[in-house]
């Protein structure tokens, strides 16, 4: 059976499809003072919790939902976040900080027998799990939106690290070439972006990244490309906060596609079948 947090119904829905198995119907209430609750009807056998934590209620919910399942009969709970909130908090950055993606997975592992997260932004947080926990990419996805005459194609990563994705997007799409801009981060907020040496002039060009947050780093590094003919960005996790959008459609961008680990108007593409396809069918 298939159990949804809330924030997930969409991509729950598409990986029951995907799988053959039963969506459950859960019920979802906030009492007068704030704190949750969730219901899950009766599990025989297997229970894949779908959840995106992308916020603090979110991640409590996923609690409620692991401990639900296993009350209402489950003899396996599989955790499926497709987004996983805090992934960024891998390390100690300042004395007294705390590794919070670290506790955020000690916990999830509490009430899980395994653990799927979709292109989490350090594949080294899938460590901090108790449990096994497999990290699934998604990127191969981003391809199937875009539009199929792309004009002599340049997929560009924002920094070297996301070299992959751009890569992986590249490789699905078909021809193309892939790049990256040189970023240093000073700071949270201190970014220093040096352009890709590879010609854009002319040519459309896919940026593809993990997450688009605010927008902000990705903006600029768009803002120094040399006349490219279109602008897409590609994205697995749309967080889009704030008016990250807006920042995005003023940089110049055409079109943003991105998967639903997190259900937002650009979510064009499913990340289920690569999920089915990690997770597989209950025996």
């Amino acid at each position: 059976m298939i159990v949804s947090g809330s924030a997930s119904q969409g991509l729950a829905a598409a990986l029951a499809a995907e799988l053959g198995e039963e969506l459950a119907a859960v019920e979802y209430e906030s009492f007068p003072d704030g704190e949750r609750i969730v219901r899950v009807p009766p599990v025989d056998g297997r229970a894949v919790v779908v959840a995106s934590t992308v916020d603090a209620d979110a991640h409590v919910e996923l609690l409620q939902l692991q401990d639900a399942a296993r009350e209402a009969g489950a003899d396996e709970i599989v955790t499926v976040l497709p987004y996983m909130g805090y992934a960024r908090q891998d390390d100690a950055f300042e004395p007294g900080e705390p590794v919070s993606a670290r506790a955020m997975a000690r916990a999830i592992s509490s009430g899980a027998d395994e653990v799927y997260t979709v292109n989490v932004h350090e594949p080294a947080v899938c460590e901090f799990f108790s449990v096994p926990a497999t990290n699934v990419d998604a990127t191969p996805h981003l391809a199937d939106p875009l539009p199929e005459d792309l004009h002599d194609p340049v997929f560009l990563g924002p920094d070297e690290s996301a070299l992959r994705l751009a890569r992986s997007v590249r490789d699905a799409y078909g021809p193309g070439d892939a790049d990256f801009f040189e970023k240093v981060r000073h700071s949270g907020t201190d970014v220093d972006v040096t352009p890709s040496e590879t010609d854009v002039s002319g040519r459309d060009v896919v940026v593809v990244d993990d997450i688009v947050a605010t927008g902000s780093t990705m903006s600029e590094a768009i803002g120094l490309l040399d006349d490219p003919n279109r602008v897409f960005v590609a994205c697995v996790h749309p967080l889009l906060a704030s008016n990250a959008r807006t920042k995005l459609a003023r940089a110049g961008v055409d079109t943003v596609v991105a998967t639903d680990t997190i259900e937002r108007a650009v979510s064009e593409v499913s990340a289920a079948p690569a999920v089915a396809e990690a997770v597989g069918r209950e025996d």
